[in-house]
Formats: C-alpha cells, sequence, structure tokens
C-alpha cells in the first residue's frame, strides 16, 4: 500500500511538473496574417519591392509594433536602393524586438551595401547571440556568407 501510494505520488508531481513546463510556451497565433503583410510577402517574392514598399507601408500604419513588417520594409527599401529608410525601419524593427534575426541579418546587408563592415560585423556578433543554438541558424549564416564574400571582393 506504501509502494503504492508513493507511485501515485510521483505520478500526479510528474503530470503537475510536466504542465508548469509548458506553462511559458506562447500560445499560438489564431489570427490570419495582415493582408497587407500577406500581399508584400508575394511582390516582395516577385521583386516587386516598390509594390512591396506600399503594401508595408501600410501594413505599419495598421500594425506599428510588428518588427516583422518593419524589417520586411527595411528590406524592400534597401533592394530600392533607399537607404535612409531601409535604415530607420531597421532600427525601428530592433526597437520593437531585439533579438529579430531577420533586422539583424539585413541591417548587416545594408552596412555591407554601405561599405561599412565593421557596423555588419557588430550585426553578426549580435546574430551570433540572436540564434538559438550559439550562432547555428539561417540569417547568421547568410550575413556570415556576404561578409566574407565582401572582404573576398575588397582584397
Amino acid at each position: 500500500m506504501k509502494t503504492l501510494l508513493s507511485v501515485i505520488t510521483l505520478v500526479i508531481g510528474l503530470a503537475f511538473c510536466q504542465r508548469a513546463a509548458f506553462a511559458d510556451l506562447p500560445e499560438p497565433k489564431g489570427k490570419s496574417e495582415n493582408a497587407n503583410i500577406a500581399a508584400a510577402r508575394k511582390a516582395i517574392e516577385a521583386k516587386d519591392f516598390k509594390s512591396a514598399v506600399g503594401h508595408l507601408t501600410k501594413a505599419v500604419q495598421e500594425e506599428p509594433k510588428n518588427a516583422d513588417a518593419h524589417s520586411m520594409l527595411g528590406y524592400s527599401y534597401r533592394k530600392l536602393g533607399t537607404f535612409d529608410k531601409s535604415m530607420d525601419h531597421y532600427q525601428t524593427a530592433l526597437k520593437i524586438d531585439s533579438g529579430h534575426r531577420s533586422a539583424h541579418e539585413y541591417l548587416g546587408e545594408l552596412y555591407l551595401d554601405m561599405n561599412q563592415p565593421d557596423n555588419a560585423d557588430k550585426q553578426l556578433a549580435a546574430l551570433k547571440k540572436a540564434c538559438p543554438f550559439f550562432g547555428k541558424c539561417e540569417e547568421y549564416d547568410d550575413l556570415k556568407k556576404a561578409l566574407d564574400a565582401y572582404k573576398a571582393n575588397k582584397k
């Protein structure tokens, strides 16, 4: 009887611990993506950055705290060669979410476009901290590859 009671106590304790461990996970996002962001994704895939800027400008007006929208808008402006607006939106995305990996990657690439490899290196270091497995993520790898290519071309 004593053993049975111990087993029941153990099972209840494990169930409680498991529930507590999963309590910190975020709830699944129930709402669908902003229509302007969805349209901008399609425009970016088609390399129609001017249309993407239009959709994303509306998206950030509707959702000013959406780091993804700001990062995508910065990306679209960078592809159009409008570096000052690109910089503004990357910085806004990083103010909203300091660990936003895409914003760090794209900001690093913007710095390379502006011939500022030291600042790109800083974004690479920030990505190393932001990536979940000690710098092992696609954004880190992409920026590292771009930085290495930039440095190889400057030799």
